[in-house]
């Protein structure tokens, strides 16, 4: 298979602006280097209109990094932009240095996150299909014939031996992840079927979602001060004292999120996608904080969970000496909330806000069911969604009351056909 060589923790970063100045992707880059664990001996930044072609940075850029890997004895160089293969082979002959492009230290810091089996299943799935366009710079030091019958070198031979193992490989990734896809399926299905609503927690990567995730159930779960602590999903039951809803903490985001990855973690991410309502966490402390919500609604899109009810937490209000407060619209409804995770500031008011956003949209139906529909009647009592029930020659007549989408998906849509009045004098 490819070998990588064991690369020296001490790097260089190379980020510079294309087309215009970007100061805070800068910061992000160099905290994406230190969450993987790197030590940085040296920067080289600059301008530029437009991407080089051969080494994107520039041949002058190029030979500054040279020169500074040797001074360093650095053993890896990060840049903070997308590499195409040849560019990063390219710079990699100059260099004479292992260069990783922003795609790869993305998944390397999502290599050291994974715990659970689905998501190191997904991260080498990522890995091995970003792998595969640069494979040949792994046998750049054997020849590579090109020609007819007899006429293939060596290299090209273990290169396309290589290249079948990859795809075998991904082959069989790809099925264990529709499996365990299939089995969150079935959970997910459960929950529906229970009428307990879903919230999600989305955010930018370190806006303080774990710890607010620890706040409001006592979960426990790792939380951070770096980028992309959490990686796995975490569910735990939330109680709001009148309702239960499960909370689910999720990968975090990042401006730039790499294509691959929101296609690698989209089974991870249906749980965002599925969700009754998010809370998207937003870093009140941040001085780009409306670039990191663009970001996260960016990759919301990607997802097609745009469309999923939201509510705005602006944590660590510690840090901005703001009040713990709710904010409204015109019509009442609370839009956003501000909190500290740390403290536990303006914590009771999230959660009654989540159990207003739900108590506040149910509605009270009365629905008739046959005899034979006794498995459905089973389903709505044993969601405690019927309040009251008559039996009729033909049946039932069950007053239902719930969110209208959860009594949707318990009643297979027939809700939007349940009469809102009482069944007509004469009724048992």
């Amino acid at each position: 298979m490819f070998e990588r060589p064991v690369v020296d923790p001490r790097c260089v970063l190379v980020s510079l602006d294309v087309g215009g100045v970007d100061a805070a992707a800068h910061v992000e880059f160099e905290e994406l280097a230190k969450s993987a664990g790197a030590e940085i001996v040296g920067r080289v930044s600059g301008r530029r209109a437009i991407p080089e072609p051969k080494y994107f940075i520039g041949a002058g850029k190029a030979q500054e990094v040279r020169t500074l890997v040797q001074q360093t004895g650095a053993g890896l160089v990060l840049v903070n932009h997308p590499l195409s293969p040849s560019q990063e082979r390219n710079l990699e002959a100059l260099i004479e240095s292992r260069v990783l492009d922003r795609t790869g230290l993305i998944l390397d810091i999502f290599a050291q996150r994974a715990q659970s089996f689905e998501g190191k299943l997904q991260v080498e799935l990522a890995q091995l299909r970003h792998l595969a366009t640069r494979l040949v710079r792994g046998w750049s030091h054997l020849e590579r014939q090109k020609g007819g019958i007899g006429l293939r070198g060596p290299g090209e031979t273990q290169l396309e031996s290589d290249r079948r193992l990859l795809r075998a490989r991904m082959g069989q990734l790809e099925r264990r992840l529709a499996r365990v896809g299939r089995q969150r399926d079935q959970g997910r299905a459960l929950r529906q079927r229970s009428a307990v609503p879903t919230v999600a927690l989305v955010g930018y990567t370190n806006a303080g979602k774990s710890t607010l995730f620890n706040a409001l159930t006592g979960a426990g779960a790792y939380a951070a001060d770096q980028l992309f602590a959490t990686l796995d999903p975490t569910a735990r039951r939330l109680d709001l004292g009148t309702m239960d809803v499960v909370l689910i903490d999720t990968v975090g985001f990042v401006r730039d999120l790499p294509h691959e990855l929101v296609a690698a973690f989209r089974a991870t991410l249906e749980e965002t996608r599925q969700a009754d309502l998010l809370l998207h966490v937003i870093d009140a402390a941040d001085e780009e904080t409306e670039l990191q919500i663009a970001a996260v609604d960016e990759v919301l899109e990607q997802i097609d969970a745009a469309d999923v009810p939201r509510l705005q937490v602006f944590n660590k209000i510690d840090l901005t000496g703001w009040a713990a407060d709710v904010q409204r619209d015109h019509g009442g409804t609370c839009v956003a909330v501000r909190v500290s995770a740390r403290t536990g500031a303006g914590i009771d008011l999230l959660r009654d806000a989540i159990r207003q956003h739900f108590q506040g949209h149910d509605i009270s139906r009365w629905l008739h069911l046959r005899h034979g529909e006794g498995r459905m009647r089973a389903r709505l009592h044993a969601a405690g969604a019927v309040r009251a029930e008559r039996p009729d020659e033909s049946g039932w007549w069950l007053e239902i009351e719930g969110p209208a989408a959860r009594l949707a998906s318990l009643t297979g849509g027939r809700v939007d056909d349940a009469d809102p009045v009482a069944p007509a004098a004469g009724h048992p």
